[in-house]
């Protein structure tokens, strides 16, 4: 999942959003420099990321975009998924409430500024100036980021044909958003739980 999607499983606990947001930037050993809740959210993001790369749903979405894309096929998932999660209305009943709640993040996620991973702090300073993530929900904002991806992206120039991908079978991914978002929102939480218990164990792990 993209940075939507993460915060919103975060679940209103401000070190765990904060974890979420920087797993991708925190390599190693260098998770057990943070505090116990920031862990937390690392651990919850990389549990994410694992449920959503082995769900059904996601693998058979990504074959749209792996012609074109290989690898990085699921990296535009991600993207595609924050767009349905922006537009939903089990998760977000007004446009309104989608924006209070990017606002929110951005001003609990400024708290962590001096914690940041170098990379991800310069990133925040344009997520929040360019509010992305209430723009997930305009396909110019899904068009903006499937660009800014191919610019980071080492094996990639051209971000038109993910655009032309997802603007015609855009009812097929949508319907895949429709079959994973419910399962993985309970998995969240259920790992979230068990993270926050004492012993911190991931539900099936020892």
């Amino acid at each position: 999942m993209n940075y939507l999607a993460h915060a919103y499983l975060s679940f209103d606990h401000p070190e765990v959003l904060a974890g979420n947001l920087i797993s991708d930037f925190v390599k190693g050993k260098k998770k057990f420099e943070y505090s116990r809740g920031i862990q937390d959210g690392i651990s919850l993001h990389r549990a994410i990321d694992e449920f959503t790369d082995t769900h059904r749903s996601t693998i058979q979405a990504k074959q749209l975009f792996r012609p074109a894309y290989g690898l990085y096929a699921g990296a535009f998932m991600d993207i595609v998924y924050d767009h349905f999660l922006a537009l939903d209305r089990n998760e977000f009943k007004t446009e309104a409430d989608l924006a209070a709640f990017s606002h929110r993040t951005y001003g609990q996620l400024e708290l962590f500024i001096p914690v940041f991973p170098e990379r991800f702090a310069r990133m925040f300073y344009y997520m929040k100036k360019q509010d992305w993530l209430f723009n997930y929900r305009l396909q110019e904002g899904i068009r903006n980021s499937f660009a800014g991806l191919v610019r980071r992206a080492s094996y990639m120039d051209d971000h038109h044909p993910a655009v032309m991908i997802f603007e015609e079978h855009y009812a097929e991914l949508k319907k895949s958003y429709e079959e994973f978002f419910p399962e993985l929102k309970t998995f969240a939480l259920q790992t979230l739980q068990h993270l926050q218990q004492p012993n911190g164990l991931q539900p099936g792990k020892n």
